[in-house]
């Protein structure tokens, strides 16, 4: 019993959210066995996960070099794309039906018209490639906040960092399988056609072919709406950008100034590029107040039942 105990005082907090998120995904795959193709692979994935993270935690506790300790802060960033290719097989599967008549629905009573269509009377090459190169900077910027957290050797803000980055992620994949969507490019435009109705100069169609490709419809995929990663409600790109703009207000850290106008632009590249619906940014917001406000909640809870120091805000800028 103490040697299991062990193990388990050598996870951070982020670790055992993962480890757990590992856990539901497994618990879907074996609820809705019959209707995931390849669950037990799945299966066997989030298990071999899960035990290389607590051998990374072990080894990192135990052991004491730079190597693992590194490893150990940054295995997440693989991790997270990885999970979020996993729940692409599983979505679809699992929910049966897109909710996109819904969202749509939501936004014509909101505004009237559709924003997508109404915002693409003002469309311009010079705007698409600006907003384009900015919504391309949704990995990079949470990337940037934690790596001069890192820099400035302040380390549990840091790990708390990492850790409301990584619940955002988690509950917007939760959102994914609660509310399904493909999004307005598919369901409000012809998204064969949207390098030539949303033109950028230089970079936006390889920008946007990349994107395209990560969400399983790369240029020549037939019929890409059915195809396509379910992962539109809430707005990710808005809740995490949300959660790092303001863990960069609350850090003061130098970034800030970048992420801060960048961020902005991303948020509204989301509905100008056609990638979200409005009702999916509004949704955004209110997973990323509900992110920061369980993260500190979890992320002290779990220190705290390993005698580890408490993250304040104040005391840790």
């Amino acid at each position: 019993m103490k040697f299991s105990k062990n193990y388990l005082l050598n996870l951070y907090a982020i670790d055992l959210l993962i480890i757990s998120f590992a856990s539901l995904l497994t618990l879907l795959n074996i609820i809705f066995f019959n209707r995931v193709d390849d669950w037990i692979n799945h299966i066997f994935f989030n298990t071999i996960l899960s035990i290389f993270i607590v051998f990374i935690a072990h080894k990192d506790a135990t052991v004491k070099s730079l190597f693992w300790r590194e490893f150990h802060y940054w295995y997440i960033l693989p991790t997270i794309f990885i999970s979020f290719k996993e729940i692409y097989f599983m979505v679809k599967p699992i929910a049966g039906v897109d909710c996109d008549k819904y969202l749509m629905a939501i936004d014509k009573f909101i505004f009237g018209v559709n924003p997508t269509q109404f915002l693409f009377q003002y469309s311009n090459p010079v705007l698409t490639e600006i907003l384009q190169i900015a919504y391309s900077t949704f990995f990079f910027l949470p990337i940037i906040l934690i790596v001069e957290l890192q820099l400035k050797k302040k380390i549990l803000s840091f790990r708390f960092a990492a850790f409301s980055i990584t619940l955002g992620f988690v509950l917007s994949y939760i959102g994914y399988f609660l509310v399904p969507a493909v999004g307005p490019r598919f369901t409000l435009h012809n998204f064969e056609i949207t390098n030539f109705e949303l033109p950028g100069i230089w970079l936006t169609n390889h920008l946007r072919e990349i994107i395209n490709t990560a969400e399983a419809v790369p240029q020549g995929t037939l019929n890409p709406i059915e195809v396509v990663q379910r992962d539109v409600f809430p707005s990710g790109h808005t809740q995490m950008t949300l959660i790092v703009m303001y863990l960069s207000y609350k850090f003061k850290t130098k970034s800030r100034y970048f992420i801060y106008p960048t961020g902005i632009l991303l948020i509204f590249a989301t509905v100008y590029l056609r990638y979200h619906y409005v009702v999916d940014v509004i949704a955004g917001f209110i997973f990323m107040v509900v992110t920061m406000y369980l993260a500190k909640y979890l992320f002290n809870l779990w220190n705290k039942y390993r005698n580890c120091e408490i993250f304040d805000y104040e005391s840790n800028n």
